[in-house]
This record gives C-alpha cells, sequence and structure tokens, in this order.
C-alpha cells in the first residue's frame, strides 16, 4: 500500500542559540550599514560629478558649445539608472535587512534560543 504524500512547508525561522546570534547580528548589522554608507558615497559622486559636468558645460562660449556637443538624453538616463536608481534600491533593500536583524535583537530578549530567517542562517554558516 502505498503511504500518502506528507506537504510539509519548511519553516522560514530556524532557532538558533542566542550566544551564536546576536554577536552575528551586530557584525551583520555594522557590514550593511557601511555597504548603504558606501552605495550613498557612491551616488553623492555621481550627482556632484554630474553637476560640475553641467556647470561647466553651461559656462561655455556658444561657438564651443556647439563644438563640443553635449550627452544625449539616452546617455544621462542610462547613467542615472547605473550610477543613481539601481544603487538606491539596493540600498533600502538593505535597511530593510537591516530592520530585520534589529527586530530580531529586540525581540531576543533573553531567552537561550532565538528564531533566525533562513537567509541569515545561510550567511552564519
Amino acid at each position: 500500500m502505498m503511504d500518502p504524500i506528507v506537504n510539509a512547508v519548511p519553516s522560514r525561522m530556524k532557532p538558533r542559540k542566542a550566544a551564536d546570534v546576536i554577536p552575528f547580528l551586530e557584525t551583520y548589522i555594522s557590514k550593511k550599514e557601511q555597504e548603504i554608507a558606501e552605495m550613498e558615497q557612491m551616488v553623492d559622486r555621481y550627482e556632484k560629478r554630474r553637476m560640475m559636468e553641467e556647470r561647466a558645460y553651461q559656462s561655455m562660449s556658444t561657438l564651443r558649445r556647439l563644438l563640443s556637443g553635449k550627452k544625449p538624453d539616452l546617455h544621462l538616463a542610462v547613467e542615472y539608472i547605473h550610477y543613481v536608481k539601481k544603487p538606491m534600491e539596493k540600498v533600502r533593500a538593505l535597511r530593510l535587512e537591516v530592520e530585520n536583524a534589529r527586530a530580531i535583537l529586540r525581540n531576543s530578549g533573553s531567552s537561550d534560543t532565538i528564531a533566525v530567517t533562513n537567509e541569515l542562517a545561510d550567511e552564519m554558516n
């Protein structure tokens, strides 16, 4: 006779020892915050460079502007997506990860085990 198929849905949270998780979460949060700061600095550098290029172009004489040309709007849009939009989306995702990690730390209290998401458990290994 055949055994019935049991659909066991794996839990998103795995229990771990608090002594292992808390130091990991603290370093994890600091690394992610550093990553966020680096990405924001990269975006700031790009925006400053674009402003300087635009100022330099505007300060040129009419004849020089005609000869030098300006980047097409499509190129500027692609640069913006690459240097600003995509990194800022990643920053938002990293901030969510940091908030989740902080929520785990806040909710842990003084218990011996802490429920950790599968993603964090994978990074701990």
